[in-house]
């Protein structure tokens, strides 16, 4: 009987502990120690059929006003230069600091808001990956805190996902439409 009281009060404590951290849905950033982003916004939930849910957020990046996409976990999305209409180029040790955001299945993600491109899943390397106009979406492991954008611009290859972002246009790489700065929109 002991031993059973000793081993709840440590899954009572991770319960508790996973219950507060899911307590607030809001980002609130204040850059990435460039000056080049910075964010403070109440994500809007697009609901998927498949169990994931991105979200959308207003954000400046780059001194530019826009909206962007996160995950369920308000972790800003990402689009890489490399990857094409049917190959994601980050894999392997790539997807550790940039991990993929997965579908459930290869179903279609369907939204409850009004996105201007399309949500689709590519399966790949990785899994079942979302994508947004036909680019494969990640995360980065050096956004620490939800509606970060730190990623934004590394290497000049990776770029904030934002609900502009242009159609992939079957196998030739994404362009960043921004002349002054690299900014993937």
């Amino acid at each position: 009987m002991k031993r059973f009281q000793c081993l709840s009060l440590p899954v009572v404590l991770v319960f508790l502990l996973t219950l507060a951290a899911c307590g607030s849905s809001s980002a609130n950033t204040s850059g990435n120690g460039d000056g080049n982003t910075s964010s403070s916004a109440t994500p809007t939930t697009v609901a998927s059929t498949t169990g994931n849910a991105l979200r959308t957020a207003s954000a400046t990046v780059g001194g530019k006003a826009v909206t962007l996409l996160m995950n369920e976990e308000g972790m800003t999305l990402y689009y890489f230069m490399p990857d094409t209409l049917t190959t994601a180029a980050c894999t392997g040790g790539c997807a550790s600091t940039w991990p993929p955001d997965l579908s459930y299945d290869s179903s279609v993600p369907t939204s409850a808001t009004a996105l201007s491109g399309q949500l689709t899943v590519q399966t790949n390397a990785n899994g079942h990956q979302v994508e947004y106009n036909g680019h494969p979406l990640y995360s980065y492991s050096g956004d620490t805190k939800p509606g970060q954008t730190n990623g934004e611009g590394i290497g000049n290859q990776w770029f904030v996902a934002t609900t502009d972002l242009a159609m992939n246009n079957g196998g030739a790489k994404a362009t960043p439409t921004s002349s002054s700065y690299q900014s993937g929109y």
